[in-house]
């Protein structure tokens, strides 16, 4: 198979849906901002891109019929341009860069990019009509268990008690305070925010804000202080709102190209994917996803762990992300550097793409050379991928 070079990875800030900085800005707008801020930082064409893959995770309403094809015809792509929406829930993103990686290799493209978007506000978790299945549900309930359940249950399984979960949560609101304060989320670029302003005759003003960081860190987060909120999930539950991931509103892009475009384009790569692994896992615990798939990819990779310099690790609840890491012995000076989706949220088929993004901006102002970005995925599943710098 042919390599598949990333050329450019960019995502939009995160905001926390309904009371953040873009409650009132559509989803379209966020995705088509960052799909024309990608090809014009790798400096390319839109011409020359074959296909788009999106990942969303709830692909209906303001970011449904197809929203790719959509977005990138807002963001002033040509016909020529194609476009798909996947779901793999909270690894769509993930899978959609896995995708366009896999056209270029397999000769089916010589560019492709892979999107991320979810906007929590427009879409609420679970979509605007859930209908699960009446008789099956009976037969097994687990495949629509609250994802707060399953965290409860990890934690209940395997030991996990809330003071680790809180101190966890602390500990990724001060990393990322600090990546904020030192300039290190260099793949975020200014995204433009709509903002309704009442006018004196009681009348709205549609008006734009420029966004230029995460707006959920909680900067002097400590475990005492978040001691006392309750579980929403459980009586007497570990899980809270201040140890679980943000519901988030956002969008990424990463563009790949072969090896002969970019020689023949002038683009210049940055990293490659080495693997990608998908495992399934049981349905009421599945935040345990990643213990499966990152020992899966690293196996495809032919790889060992101690050659990881960096994880993205998403930290749906910490819970599910303090399991993985013991379970996997997982040396925590290297996971989340910048902080994860405690502090700066987790936008569900965004979230795979975000990362990816922050993990090549991590891996360059480090200097290692293996990284990883994995999560659990509702449903039951973890997805995992191995990137090398070039």
């Amino acid at each position: 198979m042919r390599e598949a070079y990333i050329v450019q990875s960019v995502r939009t800030p995160g905001c926390k849906n309904k009371r953040g900085k873009f409650k009132d800005t559509r989803p379209e707008d966020l995705l088509s901002h960052i799909m024309k801020a990608c090809v014009e930082k790798a400096g390319i064409d839109p011409v020359e891109i074959d296909d788009v893959m999106t990942g969303c995770a709830f692909p209906e309403a303001e970011q449904g019929l197809n929203v790719s094809r959509v977005c990138l015809k807002k963001a002033g792509f040509p016909d020529s341009v194609s476009g798909a929406t996947v779901n793999r829930f909270c690894s769509s993103g993930l899978e959609a860069i896995a995708l366009a990686s896999l056209r270029i290799q397999a000769g089916w493209s010589e560019v492709a990019m892979g999107c991320g978007l979810e906007s929590m506000t427009f879409v609420p978790m679970g979509g605007n009509k859930p209908r699960p299945h009446a008789e099956f549900s009976k037969l097994d309930p687990t495949a629509y268990i609250s994802m707060g359940i399953t965290a409860e249950n990890v934690a209940s399984r395997y030991n996990i008690t809330r003071e680790e979960c809180d101190i966890f949560a602390a500990k990724s609101n001060e990393k990322a305070a600090n990546a904020q304060k030192n300039g290190w989320f260099t793949e975020i670029v200014p995204t433009p925010a709509t903002t309704f302003v009442k006018q004196a005759d009681g009348t709205f003003k549609k008006e734009t804000v420029m966004v230029t960081e995460d707006d959920g860190v909680r900067p002097g987060t400590t475990p005492e202080g978040i001691s006392r909120l309750s579980s929403p999930f459980k009586f007497g539950g570990v899980a809270t709102a201040a140890n679980s991931s943000q519901t988030t509103d956002g969008a990424a892009a990463t563009l790949l190209a072969s090896k002969e475009a970019c020689e023949r384009l002038g683009l210049k790569p940055i990293a490659k994917i080495v693997a990608y692994a998908v495992a399934g896992c049981a349905s009421d615990e599945m935040g345990v996803g990643p213990k499966y798939a990152i020992p899966k990819a690293l196996k495809l990779a032919g790889m060992t762990l101690d050659q990881i310099d960096a994880f993205e690790l998403n930290e749906a609840f910490a819970t599910q992300s303090l399991h993985c890491i013991k379970e996997l012995g997982l040396d925590q000076s290297k996971v989340n550097l910048n902080g994860g989706a405690i502090a700066l949220g987790h936008p569900l088929g965004c979230t795979g793409a975000k990362l990816t993004a922050t993990l090549l901006g991590v891996l360059q102002r480090t200097g290692g050379k293996y990284g990883i970005v994995s999560m659990c995925i509702g449903g039951g599943m973890g997805a995992a991928a191995i990137f090398e710098m070039v």
